[in-house]
C-alpha cells in the first residue's frame, strides 16, 4: 500500500478539489505507478486529518476520469497503461520515433482492453476444460471443434438471424485471416475483380491489396454501398460491411440489401460480410446479417476481437457449403486448424449466458463514452458534423470544406490529440474529415481531448464559421 505526499492548504478550501489535484498530479509525474494501491479512504482520511467524505468523493472523481480503479475487494489503486510525460501529462505509450506520446489518443481500431471478463473467462475454461474429451486435445478438425461450431451457429442465428448450421462454420484467428483464406480460395475459383467500398478501413484495405485480385472501389452514401455503382464494374466479388459501414458509421439500407444479393446471384459471385462493430449499437434496433438474405452468396465473417480482446485470436466464417469446405481444407494445408482450448472456452461463455451479459455491460458503458464526446464536440465545435453515432466504437466528423487534415491532424498532435484523417481511406478524393475513437478513454478523458482538438483547430482557422449548429446524423 503506497504512501504520497499530499498537501492540502486548509485556509483556501476546497479540499476535495486540492486532493483531486494533488493524486491526479502524483499519477502523472510518475510519483504513483500504474497498479499502486492507495491506504483506504479512511486511513487516508486520519492522515491527513479531513473527513472519509473528502477522501471518498476525490477517490470517486479519479475514478470517474480515468485515474484510479475502484473495485470490491480489492481496494482503489492507480489505473495500469498511465505514463508519465515530460510535460507531465497522462497518455499512451510514446509512438516510436516521436518525442512525446499523445496525451490522449483518439485514433479508432481497439476496444478498451480493462474491460475484458477475466473472471468469467477463467471460470468458462475451467468448466469448458473440465469436460473436454481427451481426443478433442488432439489436432482435430480444422474448421474447429464441433461444441464451437454448434454454439455459433446457434448463437448466429439467434443474434444475427443468420442461416447457420455447424457444418458451415469454420473457426478462424480474426476476421482478418478469414479474409485472406477466403479471397485466396475465391482467386483459385476464378475470380478475378473484387470491388471494395470507398471509403474504407486501413487493415482491410491492406489484406485486399495483395489478394491477387483487381480492386475496384466503390462509393458508399447515406444508404451504403451504392449498388448501381457496383454494376458498372467487372467485380464479382465484393467486401463490405453493411451493420456499420467502416469508417462512415452507415448501414446498408434494405432497398440495397435487397439490391446487393440480386447482384451476387446475377454475376454468379460472392458477397463477403464483415459484420463490423455489430454488437455495439445504441440508437437503432438490431440489424439482421446479410448472410440470412442470401446464405448461397454470402460469405459472413466474425470475430471476438472488439467483443473480448484482439489477443485471443479468435474468428469465425459462416459460409456456403461449397466455399466452407475449401476454407476448411485450406486450414488444414496451412495450419491444422486453431486453438481448441480457446474455441471451447468461448462456446461455454455464450452457452452459460456470460458473453451476453458481458455485452450488454459494455455496450452501457461505450454509449456513456459516445454520449461524451458526442456532447463535447457539440459544445465546443460545432459547425463540425458529427455522423455515424448509432452504432460502433467511432464517429465520422466532417470538418468544413476549407479544412486541411493533414494541417488540423499535425497541430493535434502539437497540442497532444492524435486523430485519424479520413483521406488515407479514400480512394476518390473527397471533403475533409476526421474518424474518432472513443471506447478507450474516460468520459472525462475523452472532454478534456475535445477541448485540446478545440485548441488545435483555432490555431489552425479549422473551427468553422462564426455561426452555425452541429448537423448530427444517426
Amino acid at each position: 500500500m503506497a504512501e504520497v505526499l499530499v498537501e492540502l492548504d486548509r485556509a483556501a478550501g476546497r479540499l476535495v478539489a486540492q486532493l483531486v489535484a494533488g493524486l491526479r498530479d502524483a499519477v502523472r509525474e510518475g510519483r504513483l505507478a500504474g497498479g499502486t494501491v492507495l491506504p483506504p479512504s479512511r486511513q487516508l482520511a486520519a492522515e491527513l486529518r479531513v473527513s472519509r467524505g473528502i477522501v471518498v468523493e476525490a477517490y470517486q472523481q479519479l475514478v470517474a476520469e480515468g485515474y484510479l480503479l475502484s473495485r470490491v475487494g480489492s481496494g482503489t489503486r492507480v489505473a495500469e497503461g498511465l505514463v508519465a510525460t515530460a510535460a507531465g501529462a497522462v497518455g499512451a505509450t510514446a509512438d516510436a520515433g516521436s518525442a512525446a506520446p499523445p496525451r490522449y489518443d483518439l485514433t479508432p481500431g481497439s476496444p478498451d482492453l480493462s474491460l475484458f471478463p477475466r473472471s468469467a473467462w477463467l471460470a468458462a475454461m475451467r468448466r469448458a476444460v473440465s469436460t473436454l474429451p481427451n481426443s478433442d486435445l488432439g489436432y482435430g478438425d480444422p474448421a474447429g471443434v464441433l461444441r464451437f461450431r454448434e454454439e455459433m451457429a446457434a448463437y448466429l442465428s439467434r443474434v444475427r438471424a443468420a442461416d447457420a448450421v455447424p457444418e458451415r462454420i469454420v473457426a478462424l484467428n480474426g476476421a482478418a485471416h478469414g479474409l485472406a483464406l477466403g479471397l485466396r480460395a475465391l482467386r483459385e475459383d476464378g475470380h478475378r475483380v473484387l470491388a471494395v467500398e470507398d471509403p474504407s478501413g486501413d487493415r482491410p484495405r491492406q489484406i485486399l491489396g495483395i489478394s491477387g485480385l483487381d480492386l475496384a472501389w466503390v462509393p458508399v452514401d447515406d444508404d451504403g454501398l451504392i449498388v448501381s455503382e457496383l454494376r458498372k464494374t467487372a467485380a464479382t466479388v465484393v467486401h463490405v460491411t453493411p451493420a456499420h459501414q467502416y469508417p462512415t458509421g452507415t448501414a446498408l439500407s434494405p432497398g440495397r440489401r435487397a439490391e446487393l444479393v440480386a447482384w451476387a446471384r446475377e454475376v454468379d459471385g460472392i458477397i463477403i460480410e464483415d459484420d463490423y462493430d455489430a454488437e455495439f449499437r445504441y440508437d437503432r434496433d438490431p440489424i439482421a446479417c446479410l448472410q440470412g438474405l442470401g446464405p448461397d452468396r454470402v460469405l459472413y465473417l466474425g470475430t471476438a476481437s472488439k467483443s473480448l480482446a484482439p489477443a485471443l485470436r479468435l474468428g469465425w466464417a459462416l459460409a456456403p457449403a461449397p466455399l466452407a469446405e475449401r476454407l476448411r481444407a485450406l486450414r488444414k494445408e496451412t495450419d491444422l486448424g486453431g486453438p481448441i482450448l480457446e474455441h471451447v472456452t468461448l462456446a461455454e461463455l455464450i452457452a452459460s449466458g456470460a458473453y451476453d451479459r458481458h455485452l450488454r455491460g459494455v455496450r452501457r458503458r461505450y454509449r456513456e463514452r459516445r454520449d461524451a464526446l458526442a456532447a463535447a464536440l457539440a459544445e465546443r465545435l460545432p459547425h463540425w458534423r458529427v455522423r455515424g453515432i448509432a452504432a460502433g466504437l467511432h464517429l465520422l466528423v466532417d470538418l468544413p470544406p476549407a479544412v486541411d487534415e493533414e494541417v488540423l491532424t499535425t497541430a493535434a498532435r502539437a497540442h497532444g490529440v492524435r486523430v485519424q484523417p479520413l483521406a488515407p481511406m479514400r480512394c476518390a478524393p473527397g471533403p475533409p474529415g476526421l474518424v474518432l475513437g472513443y471506447a478507450g478513454l474516460s468520459p472525462a478523458h475523452l472532454a478534456e481531448a475535445v477541448r485540446l482538438l478545440h485548441a488545435a483547430a483555432r490555431s489552425c482557422d479549422a473551427v468553422g464559421p462564426a455561426s452555425g449548429k452541429l448537423i448530427r446524423t444517426l
